[in-house]
């Protein structure tokens, strides 16, 4: 194998286990990791001796990289203008995918529109997720039947970010989100978009933290983009 492969390979190496740590990845788009102490960590993880060609690699990748602040500052904007809305007492109902649930299901959407009551439903290939107020609990499973029940969760708490019209066309705020729940250490039961609103539905021992979590992203998001 030529050098050149050698080095073409090594240099993907490295932007791969950059790619898998997104606190690294954080930090070397903004120039704030030494590039030896990383080539010399990317090393010992992946079991290469070529600290030069590692560093290279590292230091490329790393002015790839910095053309994303642009983007961020584009996530941030819609942060700043976003809200947040939390509604407790929420169940989610999961039930196979099949016809007849899907039918039974239309009929109650169908009343459930005319009582002004909310109701989430995601289809997936093997299941039906819905997600609606506890006092919907007993009514739903009664309409997919108990034969068709996979699982029903109850004490959960939905939290809905709602953002302007702009973010349809901006990647990367979902993610943004949920890397901050995450490393908070938050489970995230389900989560759904739809239009311009971004609903986190997490358990009620985690419901201040989560609320904490994302109202800190808006505020700093409100922050960063005034001192711009």
């Amino acid at each position: 194998m030529s050098k050149s492969v050698i080095k073409e390979s090594l240099a993907e190496k490295t932007r791969m286990y950059i790619d898998a740590h997104p606190s690294i990845k954080d930090c070397v788009a903004k120039g704030l990791i030494n590039d030896s102490s990383l080539a010399r960590m990317i090393m010992k993880d992946i079991g290469v001796d070529n600290e030069e060609a590692v560093m290279i690699a590292c230091r490329r990748y790393a002015s790839k990289l910095s053309v994303t602040t642009d983007h961020e500052l584009s996530i941030l904007r819609i942060l700043k203008d976003s809200r947040l809305e939390m509604r407790t007492k929420t169940c989610i109902v999961t039930a196979k995918n099949d016809w007849s649930v899907l039918h039974k299901m239309d009929n109650l959407f169908k009343d459930l529109w005319n009582e002004n009551s909310i109701m989430q439903c995601v289809q997936s290939a093997s299941a039906v997720t819905i997600i609606a107020d506890t006092l919907l609990k007993e009514r739903i499973i009664d309409t997919v039947g108990r034969f068709n029940l996979i699982k029903v969760r109850e004490n959960l708490v939905e939290i809905a970010v709602k953002s302007p019209e702009k973010i349809v066309d901006t990647s990367g705020v979902i993610a943004y989100l949920i890397t901050n729940l995450s490393d908070a250490g938050i489970n995230i039961e389900e989560t759904v978009s739809c239009h311009t609103d971004t609903i986190f539905i997490v358990g009620e021992s985690d419901m201040i933290n989560a609320y904490s979590v994302l109202t800190k992203c808006i505020q700093s998001a409100e922050e960063t983009i005034r001192g711009e």
